[in-house]
């Protein structure tokens, strides 16, 4: 069989290398990178995408060894109907590791043809780093990494206001755009760097706020033999994702003419305010997934799709939905309801193999965001603790007992947690308060909520001692107030 790189022999021209892109993971090459390929086929946009693996792990050797080109295969239903298509991406020109090629990678800075950067390093890569420095080869922080590039630039381009970038971050946190050029500003001041330099941050370069939703498993490593005698190549990049996509970028109107995915048929939406669509989609689909996940982990459940099927987990993720995030969520009922009937058809996508194990990645810095803002608002409005809410945080907690995938201080504090669990009621109660009252995750003091204590007490308790599943039994069914509209 031969490899795609070999047989793709009539990828479209060069273009130049517009779009600088931190991550080379899975999401970006089924989101913007097939965008910006769509762009240049039907928009007349002329723009390649240069990726820059900032982790010390990532797929920049393997996306250069397929010359840039993978295969995105699209899947879902359209119009009542199981659709698959495929397509082969041909926007990315090459990829970086910032760690081996840090000269390559400042090079670009250099570049008259960037114009944007775009970025996708998880909800905690939007961070400040106190031990980066200038010098630093590279700096440890994605925001440190392109505070130096920019700095490069501003230096090389003697400050011209018209060598600016337009800077779309993809992170799932709030006003992501602002959060990084804060940081940016923040490492100018630290590292001394010219006022000039700020005033060239502020003026010359746009920050944009956005907000991605869709959803991508990744590699199909279930079909991915099947898939691979059917195209006739091997291709170690190939992505699945969903025919769903929306872009929504809190921006100035003329960005549409600069990246004009409106000619190209995508769903991007540039709007003055993100508020509303970042609600819907933080707090019922990325707040949905994070609640389910620890739950099916524990009943050895492998996919969404099998979640929101199986009976069970199926009445557990609607309730979720229906009878705790809508109500406080604040947002408009009809508006919500409909979103999220979308959303659940959308987990139960029939192509869609969504591995649980790939959403627990850093899965408490997300249940801060996604799920913490939705239990404060529901025990302010209604007096009570959501109880699928605390349900899922007490499954969290059991599932940490091993997890590895988040920060270095969460993963060891919850090691140290178990490992002073002695298995009586009093120890147990013990651990749960000082989970609730990590202040380095929370914020704040989460026992500080009235009743959240005791109730994640109890779902912890009943997990050790009756699993997850009797456990998610005694909770209930679907909310009879929504029951017409699933």
């Amino acid at each position: 069989m031969q490899q795609l790189n070999r047989i793709a022999h009539n990828k479209q021209q060069a273009y130049p290398e517009k779009v600088l892109q931190f991550g080379t993971g899975n999401f970006l090459r089924a989101f913007t990178d097939w965008m910006i390929h769509r762009m240049n086929k039907e928009a007349g946009f002329s723009g390649s995408v240069v990726v820059v693996q900032s982790t010390k792990r990532g797929a920049a050797d393997a996306i250069n060894r397929q010359n840039g080109l993978y295969t995105l295969f699209s899947q879902g239903m359209l119009e009542g109907r199981p659709v698959r298509r495929h397509e082969v991406v041909e926007s990315i020109s090459r990829a970086i590791n910032v760690h081996d090629q840090y000269d390559e990678y400042m090079a670009i800075a250099k570049s008259p043809d960037l114009r944007f950067v775009v970025s996708n390093t998880t909800e905690t890569g939007i961070v400040f780093d106190e031990q980066d420095r200038l010098d630093s080869r590279p700096q440890n922080s994605f925001p440190g990494k392109l505070t130096a590039l920019l700095y490069e630039r501003f230096v090389h381009f003697n400050g011209n206001k018209e060598k600016g970038l337009i800077i779309i971050p993809c992170e799932l946190i709030e006003q992501n755009g602002e959060a990084l050029k804060e940081i940016i500003l923040r490492y100018a001041k630290a590292w001394e760097l010219d006022t000039a330099f700020s005033e060239w941050i502020e003026k010359a370069n746009t920050f944009c706020n956005s907000l991605v939703d869709r959803i991508v498993p990744g590699y199909p490593k279930d079909e991915a033999e099947e898939l691979e005698k059917e195209l006739g190549y091997r291709d170690e990049l190939m992505v699945a994702g969903e025919h769903y996509h929306l872009w929504a970028i809190e921006g100035p109107e003329w960005l549409k003419e600069e990246l004009p995915t409106h000619l190209a048929g995508l769903n991007v939406k540039v709007v003055n305010d993100l508020a509303s669509y970042r609600l819907s989609k933080v707090y019922i689909l990325n707040g949905a997934h994070t609640a389910l996940t620890p739950v099916a982990l524990l009943a050895g459940i492998g996919t969404v799709r099998e979640t929101v099927t199986k009976h069970e987990t199926k009445a557990f993720v609607e309730d979720l939905i229906f009878k705790e995030i809508i109500p406080a969520s604040g947002l408009p009922e009809e508006a919500a309801v409909s979103f999220a009937n979308e959303v659940l058809s959308r987990f139960a996508n029939p192509f869609i193999h969504h591995y649980v194990k790939s959403i627990a990645l850093n899965a408490m810095p997300k249940f801060k965001t996604r799920n913490v803002p939705v239990l404060v608002k529901h025990v302010e409005k209604f007096g009570e603790v959501p109880e699928r809410i605390a349900l899922a945080l007490a499954a969290w907690i059991h599932v940490y007992k091993e997890s590895e995938t988040d920060e270095a201080h969460i993963v060891i504090f919850f090691r140290e947690q178990w490992r002073e669990y002695d298995g009586t009621e009093k120890s147990l109660r013990q651990m749960v308060e000082n989970v609730l009252g990590y202040e380095a995750l929370w914020d704040q003091n989460l026992n500080d909520i009235r009743g959240l204590t005791e109730s994640v007490f109890d779902f912890t308790a009943a997990i050790e001692q009756n699993g997850v599943m009797e456990t998610l039994s005694k909770v209930g069914g679907v909310h009879e107030r929504y029951a017409d509209h699933q």
